[in-house]
This record gives structure tokens, C-alpha cells and sequence, in this order.
């Protein structure tokens, strides 16, 4: 067990995701429980390099597991991808006499903080935190099954419209470069076809496809598309084409944008969220370094953050095949 760390900082980077409270939560009080302080960094790492800092104990923490998004805040910072901006951001946490740091977010999180590491030799570890899903790693992201629940939900209400008046519904969800809220979701959600940027499926087997579901009786059709899929410039460009090769139906759009990222944590999310919380003060005071805290196989696992966020994402092959055989 590291001595030489005292006092520990947690920041939120990136997009919100349900669960990144639960998250710094489970590091606030995983420090109380160790005798460490905890210091929360307010607005990621431009509240890193602007030194926005404030001590946390563990009333701090109080009443925020049920709640979404972050209360530290979170925002994208031009400056940190600069030497000076770092350099303030180190000048800072030295400062402060913070020893370690938790960061909460994506793989540009995680990337700039590898960056940190190897300039300043920081100890830094990492928690994940988008619903996209799309780090290397570990099988889940905080805020992921979250995500999936208000997408399906959302699809539930849309299908209800599509019975009553014979439409096609093209849902767009949040995905630019994965495409596991689509393909979970539409397979939940029961969508006659999910459109993701791992697979192209190509327009003319799209209205084939729609045109075999027409022709086996179905009265309304739901197509998921992920926000980042190949097929047509937008979804709105998508629309048009159908609409011009498939007059069967009234083809209707519905992206759902950001209300993906809110809402209450899932239970699933919070639990992932503490159990990560508390792996990441483990491995501080194990003298790790640069390793992202995962899940695997439900167990904790420590990645290192080149191996997190190296290489794309792969979708999982039985889950497009269960797609194309109950979509029939």
C-alpha cells in the first residue's frame, strides 16, 4: 500500500453520463474510509488548469447516487491540449498538495490524461464514463445501461404511433462511433432494423429488407439508426431516399439527442459506479498508475489507458444475428 499519498482528487470530463455522481460518491467516501482527503475539481480539466477546486468529505456526497449527470460539472478544455495548460494544471494540483487524481470520462479523457502521466509522472487512474460504451477493456461504461433504458422506453411510445397510423419511424440514437445503444436497444426495443457504423448495410438491402417486413403483414416498421451509421448523409437524407423507393409507408423521423445522457441512474449503474469508485482508490494505494478501472466478466479489472483507448470498437456478431432473426 502506497504511504506517500494523502490527498486525492476526482474531476468529470467529457459528455455526462448517468452514474458519474454515484461515481465520485464511491471515491469521496472510499478516501474517508482510507484516511485520505478528497479534493473535487469543478469542470473537469478546465477547472483542473483554472485551479476550481473544493474539499469533499463524505456528507458532501450525500443524496447524489440517485441523481444524473455530474454535480462537479464537466467541460471541454482547448487549453489542456497544450503544454502551457498542463503545466498550469500541474502547477495547481502541486499547489494544492494533491498526491493522485481520479478522472471520470471517455477515451479523450483518458487520453489526456496519459498525456499528464508521461510529462509530469502523476499518478492518475481512470474511471469510464459514457453510455456510448466504447472503451476497450471493460464489457460496460457508466451510464451505458441507463442510456439503453431511456432509448427503449422512448421506442416503446414511438411504436404505439407507428401502429395507430401505419408509419415507418427512423429513431436516431446517440452513437458516432459505436453502434451498442442501437443494437441493444432496437433488439429490446423489437425495430425491424438497426442501422450501426460497424456494419454498412447499403440502402437497397435497407428497402428490401422493409419491403419483405411490408409484404409478411406488418403494418408499421421502427429502423434504429445510430447517429455514426454510413448509410445516408443524415438521417434526414435517409428519410428522403425511402421515401422516393418506398411509398407503402408514411416515413416519419425522431431523434432523440440528448435526452439519452439524462434521467436516474439505472440500479446497474450505480452499483457499477460505486464498485468502480472504490477499485480506483484501491489501485492508487496499490501504486498503480495509468490504468483505467474496469469490468470484466464481473469482475474489476485495471487497464492500461493505452489499452483503453487503442483500436475500434467491435461489435458483437451474435447480437447481429439474434437482430436479423427476430426481426423477421
Amino acid at each position: 500500500m502506497s504511504n506517500t499519498i494523502k490527498r486525492v482528487a476526482v474531476l468529470t470530463s467529457g459528455g455526462d453520463a448517468p452514474g458519474m455522481n454515484a461515481a465520485i460518491r464511491a471515491v469521496v467516501r472510499s478516501c474517508a474510509y482510507h484516511n485520505l482527503e478528497c479534493v473535487g475539481i469543478y469542470r473537469g480539466l478546465q477547472g483542473l488548469i483554472e485551479g476550481d477546486f473544493e474539499l469533499l468529505g463524505p456528507r458532501s456526497v450525500k443524496n447524489i447516487i440517485n441523481r444524473g449527470g455530474t454535480f462537479l460539472k464537466s467541460a471541454r478544455s482547448q487549453e489542456f491540449r497544450t503544454k502551457e495548460g498542463r503545466q498550469k494544471a500541474y502547477d495547481h494540483l502541486k499547489n494544492a498538495k494533491i498526491d493522485a487524481m481520479v478522472v471520470i470520462g471517455g477515451d479523450g479523457t483518458f487520453t489526456g490524461a496519459n498525456i499528464f502521466i508521461n510529462e509530469f509522472d502523476f499518478p492518475i487512474v481512470g474511471l469510464p464514463g459514457t453510455i456510448d460504451n466504447d472503451i476497450n477493456g471493460t464489457d460496460f461504461t457508466i451510464g451505458y445501461d441507463t442510456a439503453l433504458n431511456t432509448v427503449v422506453e422512448a421506442i416503446d411510445k414511438i411504436r404505439d404511433t407507428a401502429n395507430s397510423h401505419n408509419r415507418l419511424f427512423l429513431v436516431e440514437v446517440m452513437g458516432r462511433d459505436a453502434g451498442d445503444i442501437a443494437l441493444n436497444a432496437g433488439i429490446g426495443a423489437g425495430a425491424e432494423e438497426i442501422l450501426i457504423p460497424e456494419e454498412n448495410m447499403g440502402k437497397d438491402r435497407l428497402i428490401s429488407s422493409l419491403k419483405r417486413s411490408k409484404k409478411s403483414g406488418k403494418s408499421s416498421s421502427i429502423v434504429v439508426v445510430a447517429e455514426g451509421d454510413q448509410i445516408g448523409k443524415n438521417i434526414l437524407g435517409l428519410a428522403d431516399y425511402i421515401r422516393k423507393h418506398l411509398d407503402e409507408y408514411e416515413v416519419k423521423v425522431t431523434v432523440l439527442g440528448h435526452i439519452q445522457r439524462g434521467g436516474s441512474p439505472s440500479c446497474y449503474d450505480r452499483v457499477l459506479a460505486s464498485r468502480l469508485g472504490v477499485g480506483a482508490i484501491d489501485a492508487l494505494l496499490d501504486g498503480q498508475q495509468g490504468v483505467m478501472i474496469g469490468i470484466s466478466h464481473n469482475k474489476i479489472v485495471r487497464v492500461p489507458f493505452e489499452e483503453a483507448i487503442k483500436g475500434e470498437n467491435k461489435i458483437d456478431q451474435d447480437l447481429i444475428r439474434v437482430a436479423d432473426i427476430t426481426s423477421v
